[in-house]
């Protein structure tokens, strides 16, 4: 996965608590073996009539929204089951980042092992987000991960919590298993000194 450290990104949001993973991807996408097309069943329920044209009152639907890279969603975003192909579907549309004031805790390690950023913040920041996309769908902020911060279109910074591994595997664009990949030379070294612990491996 590609490095984060700092970019800029056009903001939408969908002020909406409790967007479990269903609604993010439908069941139905789960069948599939790769991530292609994933980007096209995001909110397929929202974004889509019955008859398979979209919905133009859908807010992704709407040309404003083009382009957007961050979504701003309610509190508790990602919630029910665990199916990963949610943050795969977000990521698939184009989005670099979520910003809410809670995630589910699945979804969230979810992200963070394919490199979408989960993004908590107070919800005093939430609801000034959400306003400011309501008075320009044109919004765009800053996301510094190396800093842990969100510059607001005003100048204002608001920080953002992370752990460390997370961050230090974002920030150098490697997944978990890539992690353990560097080590091998430690790794090595660990067990041509320790020949007992190299027996029980």
């Amino acid at each position: 996965m590609d490095p984060i450290n700092t970019f800029a990104g056009k903001v939408v949001a969908i002020p909406a608590e409790n967007i479990d993973t269903d609604q993010i991807i439908p069941a139905r996408f789960l069948k599939v073996t790769t991530k292609e097309g994933l980007g096209d069943g995001l909110f397929e329920t929202w974004r889509y009539n019955a008859d398979g044209t979209p919905n133009p009152d859908f807010v992704l639907n709407r040309p404003e929204s083009a382009g957007a890279t961050v979504l701003v969603a309610g509190k508790n975003f990602g919630s029910g089951s665990s199916r990963e192909h949610a943050p795969w579907a977000l990521q698939a549309y184009g989005f670099q980042a979520v910003i809410s004031p809670s995630f589910a805790d699945i979804f969230k390690s979810n992200s963070l092992k394919i490199g979408l950023l989960p993004i908590v913040v107070d919800e005093d920041t939430y609801y000034q987000l959400v306003s400011l996309c309501e008075e320009d769908p044109q919004t765009t902020l800053t996301v510094d991960l190396a800093a842990q911060t969100v510059t607001l279109p005003g100048g204002q910074q608001v920080g953002f919590p992370i752990d460390g591994f997370s961050k230090h595997c974002l920030l150098n664009g490697v997944d978990q298993l890539g992690f353990i990949q560097q080590q091998e030379a430690d790794i090595a070294a660990f067990e041509a000194t320790n020949p007992v612990a190299s027996l029980r491996g």
